[in-house]
């Protein structure tokens, strides 16, 4: 089995959660636990997949039981960055596109002013 990893950051009403390594039933308690925690404390959590190997079904459903209880606290939890099989799981449960982030939209602030 590959090592479980997880990394936070918050500032404000918002949280990076990075996972790393395997998201499999071994470390579906640590993850469950961490994602819970993050959605208590932050309005918005984005989920950094890019360093994950491997999921599995525990680890989709740890994505999902946050999604929700982000959604119950009025809040919302996102994932990025999955690649490879990690991103293909994510696809063909419908995950991924669940628990996409919304596009940036430019604004008129963003466009600079000369």
């Amino acid at each position: 089995m590959g090592r479980f990893d997880v990394r936070t950051t918050a500032a404000a009403d918002r949280a990076v959660v990075a996972l790393t390594g395997e998201c499999d039933l071994e470390g579906r308690d640590e993850m469950t636990a961490v994602l819970l925690a993050a959605v208590g404390s932050a309005r918005i959590v984005h989920v950094d997949l890019a360093g994950v190997t491997f999921l599995d079904s525990s680890g989709v459903h740890c994505l999902i039981v946050a999604h929700q209880a982000a959604e119950r606290a009025g809040g919302r939890l996102y994932v990025g960055n999955a690649e490879g099989a990690v991103a293909r799981v994510l696809e063909i449960t419908g995950v991924g596109e669940l628990l996409r982030a919304p596009a940036h939209r430019p604004t008129h602030e963003d466009a600079g002013h000369d």
